[in-house]
Parts: structure tokens; C-alpha cells; sequence
């Protein structure tokens, strides 16, 4: 099992300088990555500042040479195509080839795409989310791309340079369990990152729920005769003592979890302030006995 630091892209950490710092920090203490939010409005969050999630990255990767990085997740339509291409692989040529993709629609969908004029309807957004997932794949290979969908056009154009990693990154895709749709898309990709109706953000999930979720996934991965590796991403907060975390996380690594994700609770107070994350990630992660 691996272990990654989860941190939000505004408070403390809309600074390049504290993602840095804390990026250090996790791969001094034992951590194998650091995954940061993609906002660009969370009303919720109001107030506060915000940072743009690959300037922070590029912090963490000029400050580490091992620790996987990555956004989780990006919300594709959000985006152009072309422009996320070049970001992704630009991070992962300066990181040495150490880009974990994390995708989705992202969210709260009336903030980050109706408070500026964009489609905010969920089959329109999951049809941008699938043709910019496959856009790009191809772009990320270097080689010249025609294409004419239903929502983007590319005319004969090569992105170079291609991503360190080949075939692409690994892609990881978000959605709330138990909403099957999200997770059929997972599957045919390289990882799963549920959120659970029954445990929001920070919150640990239930392992019964996490047995369902594997299975489900599984089972149209097998469908679709993928045989690749394929990672469980599963988060939440654990306390620092080694004991008592090992207890939180055995449970959930014997359901299928193949990743642990340390995550602050959305609602509490410690969710964007440096100094209590960064004591929780210099204590270590979880071990699994």
C-alpha cells in the first residue's frame, strides 16, 4: 500500500512557497505523493485565497525527486483539451516523469462552471469529461491528432514534447460512490478515487461500502479485458499515532485499497493552515501491519 498528503489549492496553501515546504517535508518523512485540489471558485471556501493548482505543483516537484504529484482531481471540462496537455506534460518532464492524473467533473458544479457562463448540465459535462480524457491520451503520445466530436475539434496537431511517461501518465478518475456511472469510467482507466455519500471529505469510509466499490469496478474491468495494474484510492484523516491509524487503515487496505490518502476533514478548522498539516505529515504515514 502507498500513502499520499491531500491538500487544498487555497488558505495556506495558495503560497507555492508552504506547497513546497510541505512537499519536502512528505518525502523526508516517507510519504510516496502529494495531490492538490483544482478550484477556481468553492464558495464554501470563500474568502480565502486560491492558488492555481499547477504553479503549486511545480513548487512541489522543483523541492522533491520522488514523491508522486498530481492534481486530484482536475475537473476536465473545465478546461481546453490542448492547454491541459501541454500542463501535464510540462509537470511531468520537470518532475522526471512523477505526474499522477487525477479527473473528473469536478465540483460544486454551479461554482466552477455556471458562476462563469459554462454548461453546468452533468450528461453534457461527462460527454467533455470522456472526449477530453481520450484528447488527451492521444496528445500526450506526440504523434499528430485529427478530431471531430461532439464537443472539440483538433485539425493535424502535434503536442511535443510528449510526456516522460509512455503511454501517458497514469489517470485516476473521481466520483461519488454509490453513483455507478463515475465508476465504470474508472475502470477503464488506471485508478478509482471514490468519495462516499455515507463519508464526505476527510471522512474514513466504511469497509463494506469499499468491498462493494472494488468489486463493482473490478467486475467491469474483467468485462472489458483489462489486465493492467489498477489502483483503489481511498482517504480520510488518521491520527498520528502509528497504532491507532494502523487500525483505521487495515480494514480498508484487506477490502482492496491499494492507496491512502491523508486528508484533512472538509469541515474542520485544520483543512488549509500549514502548521497542523505539516505536523501530521512530518509524524509519517500509516504503516500496515
Amino acid at each position: 500500500m502507498r500513502f499520499s498528503v491531500n491538500i487544498p489549492n487555497f488558505g495556506d496553501f495558495a503560497d507555492p512557497r508552504n506547497v513546497a515546504t510541505l512537499a519536502a517535508a512528505a518525502e523526508e518523512a516517507g510519504w510516496d505523493g502529494l495531490f492538490v485540489w483544482d478550484h477556481v471558485l468553492h464558495r464554501r471556501h470563500q474568502g480565502r485565497p486560491f492558488g492555481d493548482p499547477w504553479m503549486l505543483l511545480t513548487a512541489a516537484a522543483l523541492a522533491t525527486s520522488r514523491i508522486r504529484l498530481g492534481p486530484l482531481l482536475t475537473p476536465v471540462p473545465r478546461y481546453r483539451p490542448q492547454q491541459l496537455a501541454r500542463q501535464v506534460a510540462t509537470l511531468d518532464a520537470l518532475s522526471g516523469g512523477r505526474v499522477t492524473f487525477g479527473a473528473g467533473l469536478g465540483g460544486p458544479v454551479e461554482d466552477e462552471y455556471r458562476s462563469f457562463g459554462d454548461h453546468a448540465e452533468p450528461r453534457v459535462l461527462g460527454e467533455r469529461l470522456d472526449e477530453g480524457l481520450d484528447l488527451l491520451r492521444r496528445f500526450w503520445s506526440g504523434e499528430p491528432v485529427d478530431h471531430r466530436g461532439r464537443h472539440y475539434e483538433v485539425r493535424d496537431a502535434a503536442l511535443l514534447p510528449a510526456t516522460v511517461q509512455q503511454p501517458r501518465p497514469p489517470v485516476w478518475i473521481g466520483g461519488f460512490w454509490p453513483r455507478r456511472p463515475p465508476m465504470r469510467r474508472a475502470a477503464r482507466w488506471d485508478g478509482a478515487v471514490p468519495l462516499f455519500e455515507s463519508a464526505r471529505h476527510g471522512h474514513v469510509p466504511e469497509p463494506a461500502e469499499v468491498r462493494e466499490l472494488v468489486a463493482y469496478v473490478r467486475e467491469h474491468r474483467a468485462a472489458a479485458g483489462a489486465d493492467q495494474p489498477f489502483e483503489f484510492v481511498l482517504g480520510g484523516a488518521t491520527p498520528p499515532d502509528a497504532a491507532k491509524a494502523r487500525d483505521v487503515i487495515g480494514p480498508l487496505h484487506h477490502a482492496g485499497a491499494t492507496w491512502w490518502d491523508e486528508r484533512q476533514i472538509q469541515s474542520g478548522p485544520d483543512l488549509d493552515h500549514l502548521a497542523p498539516v505539516r505536523r501530521r505529515v512530518e509524524a509519517g504515514p500509516p504503516t500496515v501491519g
